[in-house]
């Protein structure tokens, strides 16, 4: 069983940090709004700076704010705010213990599934694959905005398609816990002491900027590496294309090459990922597929 961390309260301080790509502080202006306007305060990290080339510090800085922000007892959430990437070349200097001993909230995607299967795995915690708070976007829509009320209360998400057209591609029901994100820092795992555990659990997977040539490949390695066998299931998200080549559904009919055959239940078309509206969902925690019905309900990921 993971350990979820405590739900937030109006009031609360939460911390922001950066382990990945220099951001625009200019970004972050009607995020840092939108926290206040659900009672949050914040914490700025020393990583929250703008920078030149694709780090945005030293390995040993984005390691100690991140542990800054971990053993601060004031914060009690903490919202990684840009992607890119970075996170993988520290998920072996990271302090799971400290992490186990001070559970709290953890939310990105992106760049950021890097630490969230680390994180599930090594600190036993639930984290929270939701939208960054840099997001070049602008302001979040307002379902986006809706999906951060599951740290303040213990909510059951129940996905369906009055959020967007689902797609079967293998029927069945199945109940597993949830883990995943991008296939991209999936596949960074694989091969090494941190490689996703996928066992007799539901893997989502979304990506962005990838041909579908390369994601082809990255499939087949999922596929090498036996992932695609050991999973119970599959939930896709979003997988935003570089160009006008290739069209979302090419890249659902060469993952349906690979997942089909192999008859767990599967449905594609989630707006999870590079995508708006980007649902965010907790992981770690179980979840019921039903492809069926094209439903996906998830347990809550606070206590």
């Amino acid at each position: 069983m993971k350990i979820r961390p405590a739900r937030l309260q109006q009031g609360d301080i939460v911390g922001l940090v950066n382990l990945s790509s220099p951001l625009q502080q200019e970004a972050l202006g009607d995020k840092l709004a939108f926290l206040e306007q659900l009672g949050l305060r914040y914490k700025l990290g020393n990583t929250i700076q703008s920078g030149a080339g694709y780090l945005v510090g030293t390995d040993e800085e984005r390691i100690a704010d991140f542990h800054a922000m971990v053993q601060d007892p004031e914060v009690k959430a903490i919202f990684l705010v840009k992607g890119g990437y970075g996170i993988a070349r520290i998920v072996d200097k990271i302090s799971y213990p400290l992490l186990e001993d001070n559970p709290k909230i953890i939310w990105g995607f992106s760049d950021v599934t890097a630490l969230h299967t680390q994180v599930n795995e090594f600190a036993n915690l639930v984290t929270f694959h939701g939208p960054m708070l840099s997001s070049p976007q602008g302001e979040l829509d307002e379902l986006s905005q809706k999906m951060f009320q599951q740290l303040f209360q213990p909510i059951e998400i129940e996905y369906t398609e009055s959020i967007a057209p689902l797609t079967t591609i293998v029927g069945g029901a199945v109940r597993g816990g949830l883990t995943g994100g991008n296939l991209n820092r999936i596949i960074g795992t694989l091969g090494t002491k941190f490689e996703i555990d996928v066992r007799n659990k539901i893997l989502v997977l979304e990506d962005i900027g990838e041909s579908i040539e390369q994601l082809d490949h990255m499939m087949n390695h999922l596929r090498l590496a036996r992932k695609l066998e050991q999973a119970a299931g599959f939930v896709i998200g979003d997988f935003n294309m570089p160009d006008d080549t290739y069209r979302y559904e090419d890249v659902i009919q060469m993952i349906t090459d690979y997942l089909k055959p192999l008859q767990k239940p599967t449905v594609a078309g989630f707006k999870i990922g590079h995508c708006t509206p980007n649902i965010a969902i907790p992981l770690g925690v179980d979840a019921i597929l039903d492809a069926d019905e094209k439903t996906l309900r998830i347990l809550p990921g606070v206590q």
